[in-house]
């Protein structure tokens, strides 16, 4: 099987899985109790009011009508308007995704450099004091809520040290860059703006580490394992026997060899911390699509809700389509399935 074929193969099976994702949360946003057009017009509208915004709004339609004029406007493009904004739910999107999407890419750059590392360091040193310490950490970090690993980061280096800002983006009176793609590190460095730069770095850090905090247990407790398989190998026995150091044996020879399970967990890292970031928008008033899901259900803002669900997969089904890209180039029996 060639490459192209394999994504194109990947890319049709992504239709059906959104049509599904769509179809349930379609179902599911019409099943909340509540009502819409009360929420818009407040609680002292007239019975008439009501009536004429539900039916102007589609509301009083069947389900399976109203879906199938959302999938319309899909089609083409369009998602709706935000009863709660009053703007149109793509320019909504586009407005506050780079936002998320740069914290949960930082949070999965932090993972990286984080989890597999110690996940090495703790498959060469089982049962020793480094290898417990890692194992203790990664469980934390996978058992620990977020709001509540949140509120200590902000408690003890915002409030307590003063070292790293406690939320939103920026500086206060800090100009965001030059709009390129939304995200305020890569247009700060791709317009020299290197003050900017380095504020949006710093307050990057605490909603990162936040938002890591369980992926980098999941990655370091699957390197751990994966390692621990291939050293076990004869090739690796024999590497260390002709004398190669042992850091060319762990990450040029083991590495590399038990990289592939890591690899896929990697796209299920990446969906855990996008739709982990609700909560950690939250605590640190990050104005990403966390926050706009929030004000979502709050009003019952179901076009919102859907473009955000949508949003979300289709970014969580392209990651995993690119993990299994990498791991096709990096298995070579994938190429004769």
């Amino acid at each position: 099987m060639h490459a192209l074929q394999f994504v194109a193969k990947r890319l049709l099976l992504m239709i059906p899985i959104l049509i599904g994702i769509s179809m349930l949360t379609f179902a599911i946003s019409n099943t909340i109790p509540g009502d819409p057009a009360r929420l818009i017009l407040g609680p002292k509208a007239t019975p008439e009011g009501l009536e004429a915004l539900r039916e102007d709004m589609g509301l009083n339609d069947p389900l399976y009508v109203q879906y199938g004029r959302y999938m319309g406007g899909i089609v083409q493009g369009d998602l709706g308007e935000s009863t709660y904004s009053q703007r149109p739910v793509l320019n909504d999107l586009l407005r506050y995704s780079p936002a998320t999407f740069e914290l949960t890419m930082f949070a999965m750059i932090v993972t990286l450099l984080v989890g597999i590392p110690f996940g090495v360091i703790s498959a060469s040193r089982k049962d020793k004091l480094a290898d417990q310490f890692t194992r203790v950490f990664a469980l934390l970090g996978v058992a620990m809520p977020a709001f509540w690993l949140g509120l200590l980061l902000l408690l003890f280096f915002y409030l307590k040290l003063g070292v790293l800002p406690g939320s939103g983006r920026l500086d206060g009176g800090m100009a965001p860059p030059d709009y390129i793609t939304g995200m305020y590190t890569v247009d700060a460095l791709l317009t020299g703006n290197w003050p900017v730069f380095y504020a949006a770095v710093m307050h990057l850090i605490l909603p990162g580490i936040t938002l890591a905090a369980v992926t980098i247990g999941m990655i370091t407790r699957m390197t751990r394992s994966s390692m621990l398989s291939v050293l076990k190998s004869d090739y690796i026995r024999t590497a260390y026997a002709k004398g190669a150091p042992e850091n060319r044996v762990l990450y040029g020879h083991a590495l590399r060899n038990g990289v592939m399970p890591v690899i896929t967990l990697l796209g299920m890292a990446f969906g855990h911390a996008l739709g982990g970031s609700v909560l950690v928008e939250s605590v640190f008033s990050w104005p990403g699509l966390g926050q706009y899901a929030v004000n979502a259900i709050t009003y019952l803002d179901f076009p919102a809700v859907m473009g955000v669900t949508l949003l979300i997969a289709v970014a969580f089904i392209l990651v995993n389509l690119i993990v299994d890209t990498l791991y096709f180039f990096i298995d070579p029996r994938l190429k004769h399935n």
